[in-house]
């Protein structure tokens, strides 16, 4: 989950509604530029953060008893593992981009756990099996993965409230075109990429957050019951070229 501290307590926002704000701005892609299997793509970009572990213990608590973000949590071989598994249920192809993601996130991290290294290595042996499967080229696969990152990076910018105050520019990161983008958010709240890669010249994506006043819980499923009882508040942003 993706935690933001407010004045009223803590913003929580579910890994798979962050995974929802991604899919919306790949939606708006410009049709030109989509890669292969377009639907697909789609299907990676949204769910690539699903499967996360169960409530229980202190999987989402600090020492202090309040909410992680997800780049605070501990690793967890099982929830990596269980993405990879649930990925080729749906299709090679979707498995194929998610295995990248895996491999591009833990590839630098992996002497932090005993399995991971063989874990690593079979994905790079499923890559390969599956690109020649699928009669695809490494260039088409990574166009269609750079285009994942891009939008879950685009994603996290805003669900974390990153946007830089005062019109000033933030880079989201290179695109599948290698072009730099960059973000900024305009007087009347209006959010402007440079350069603009989507298809329409503007629209609106949306987030679904919930705000809980307590700040401090004892265990996983207290804070899981208040986020259950708070109110869905949904965060708009408008797209501008």
């Amino acid at each position: 989950m993706l935690v933001n501290h407010t004045p009223g307590g803590w913003e929580i926002i579910h890994q798979r509604a962050h995974g929802v704000l991604a899919v919306q701005m790949a939606s708006h892609w410009k049709a030109a530029d989509r890669p292969l299997r377009w639907l697909e793509t789609l299907l990676a970009i949204a769910e690539h953060d699903d499967a996360q572990d169960d409530w229980q213990g202190h999987n989402h608590l600090n020492e202090n008893g309040t909410p992680m973000n997800f780049d605070q949590q501990a690793f967890s071989f099982t929830q990596m593992k269980r993405i990879a598994e649930l990925s080729q249920h749906k299709s090679r192809w979707v498995a194929l981009l998610i295995s990248k993601h895996l491999t591009f996130l833990y590839e630098p991290l992996r002497e932090i756990h005993p399995d991971l290294p063989g874990f690593l290595d079979e994905q790079l042996v499923h890559q390969e099996q599956w690109m020649k499967e699928l009669k695809v080229k490494k260039t088409e696969v990574q166009y269609a993965y750079d285009l994942m990152q891009w939008c879950d990076q685009f994603s996290l910018i805003l669900a974390s409230d990153d946007l830089p105050a005062g019109e000033r520019f933030l880079e989201i990161s290179k695109g599948p075109d290698r072009k730099v983008y960059q973000v900024r958010q305009l007087k009347d709240s209006s959010v402007q990429v440079q350069p603009w890669p989507f298809e329409e010249p503007s629209f609106e994506v949306t987030l679904e957050t919930r705000v809980i006043r307590q700040l401090q819980f004892s265990r996983d499923e207290e804070l899981l019951a208040a986020i259950k009882e708070a109110g869905v508040t949904e965060k708009v942003w408008r797209l501008v070229k």
